[in-house]
């Protein structure tokens, strides 16, 4: 489809089944928010009209999944399931040991648990929530080396989720246990990270002799947007920009519930034997046999079609598009965006739509309440909530893959049109209640009258 070149954006599917949507009113929305602590995790799924509260597990399954789905091999031990699945992987990635997982989270707690006594530190461009808690767990301390276009949310640099590379020489310099990537850069507003960025913090782990690995969930959506935006990878297949990036590094964790577009599922894979070994005993201790690690043979299958179908060129430049007009509409109606727009959501930047909301006050919870009891719509604060030290004041609204159409992403930009029109009423929240970590996820809170 390289000569399409038409302004209208099509889904590159058709839909053959569907589900219907809950619509509440006003009072309905209100007591549910209230009965959730104000939290929009703590809501129903039944109370919510537009979910866009994760892309994680939410998407749509497309044919040839649900077909995988029905020939999964259920054998606890070397089923037929797991060795397409390794097969998969493998020629995804080029890495030999293969771990199958339940999640994402899964892997970060086993690599943590494994590989990092107490003590060590581990450097990211932007560690995400699950990641830093479980290496916090494990002792060790996790910091965060982004670019400083990265701080910017109006700065339209293509790759502002590289690692600053400046940073990254002091602290090896200093004495780093282990040097990840994120693909995409999820905290700092879904941006993507260049080949070139790749490359240069591998030649530097190699020659400190440190490992390098790379948090590669939405790593087809960050091969597009190299395919696109990064000089000289424009004619290359996106299943050969992808190995690539998997080249440079020593090993990976995938959750397969974002570019794998399934509901279940995860990977931690490495070319590291005497790492694959820990990886191995930890995973029996948590997740099950090697074998399946904690997934159904039907799950596994899903997966391995599913980190397929991600690298389609059309499904790809399908989903840039669709984000980037969310993005362009919101803009439209007052609503400020991490620019330029990512490939899995889009970013409001709550603390320039609400300048009188102070940080301490999350401007970012306010917004996501206000969307909610607007028009049902959830989305979820990337803040002071979620990170205490936060510069940037965000609420993703997050994009699930194939699963809503134009006309309901019109329908968000015009629920957020609304509470735009209004910004100087709306008002802060404060924290009830909250657990010892991610305290996102289970917080209470109040509005601040």
């Amino acid at each position: 489809m390289s000569d399409w070149n038409f302004k209208t954006i099509i889904e590159p599917f058709r839909i053959k089944a569907v589900e219907a949507i809950p619509i509440l009113s006003r009072a309905q929305r209100e007591a549910a928010l209230g009965a959730a602590g104000y939290n929009v995790f703590r809501l129903l799924a039944e109370t919510v009209t537009i979910d866009m509260l994760t892309d994680s597990g939410t998407g749509a399954m497309s044919a040839a999944q649900w077909a995988a789905l029905m020939i999964g091999d259920e054998s606890y031990a070397g089923s037929r399931s797991f060795v397409r699945f390794e097969s998969v992987v493998k020629r995804l990635t080029g890495y030999p040991y293969i771990f199958p997982v339940h999640q994402g989270r899964a892997a970060e707690r086993i690599l943590s648990r494994t590989v990092l006594p107490p003590g060590s530190i581990v450097v990211n461009n932007t560690h995400f929530d699950t990641t830093r808690a479980n290496i916090e767990q494990a002792g060790a301390l996790a910091v965060d080396l982004p670019v400083a276009a990265a701080g910017d949310p109006r700065d339209t640099s293509p790759f502002k989720g590289d690692m600053s590379l400046p940073a990254l020489d002091q602290a090896l310099e200093k004495g780093v246990t282990l040097v990840m990537l994120t693909l995409t850069n999820n905290a700092a507003g879904g941006q993507p990270v260049s080949m070139g960025n790749i490359a240069a913090v591998s030649a530097r782990c190699r020659a400190a002799g440190v490992p390098f690995f790379l948090d590669a969930a939405r790593f087809a959506e960050n091969a597009w947007f190299i395919h696109t935006r990064e000089p000289g990878y424009a004619d290359i297949p996106l299943p050969e920009l992808a190995r690539q990036m998997f080249d440079l590094a020593d090993g990976c964790l995938i959750s397969a519930k974002k570019d794998g577009i399934a509901h279940i599922g995860g990977v931690l894979a490495t070319r590291k034997k005497d790492w694959a070994d820990l990886f191995r005993n930890e995973l029996i201790l948590g997740e099950g046999f090697p074998t399946y690690g904690g997934l159904a043979g039907r799950d596994l299958e899903c997966v391995a079609v599913g980190l397929e179908e991600a690298l389609d060129i059309d499904y790809l430049r399908y989903r840039a598009r669709s984000v980037a007009y969310f993005a362009e509409q919101l803009e439209r109606v007052g609503v400020p965006v991490v620019q330029p727009p990512g490939g899995h959501a889009v970013y409001a930047d709550a603390g320039r739509l609400f300048p009188h909301i102070p940080a301490e006050q999350f401007p970012g919870q306010a917004l996501v309440a206000a969307l909610y009891l607007e028009g049902g719509v959830r989305a979820v604060e990337i803040g002071s909530l979620m990170f205490p030290a936060a510069k940037l004041q965000l609420v993703r609204l997050a994009m699930p893959r194939r699963v809503y159409t134009q006309a309901h992403i019109d329908y968000v930009v015009e629920v957020a049109g609304r509470v735009a029109a209004r910004a100087a009423d709306v008002r802060g929240y404060r924290i009830v209640e909250e657990p010892p970590f991610l305290r996102h996820f289970s917080a209470t809170l109040a509005p601040i009258t």
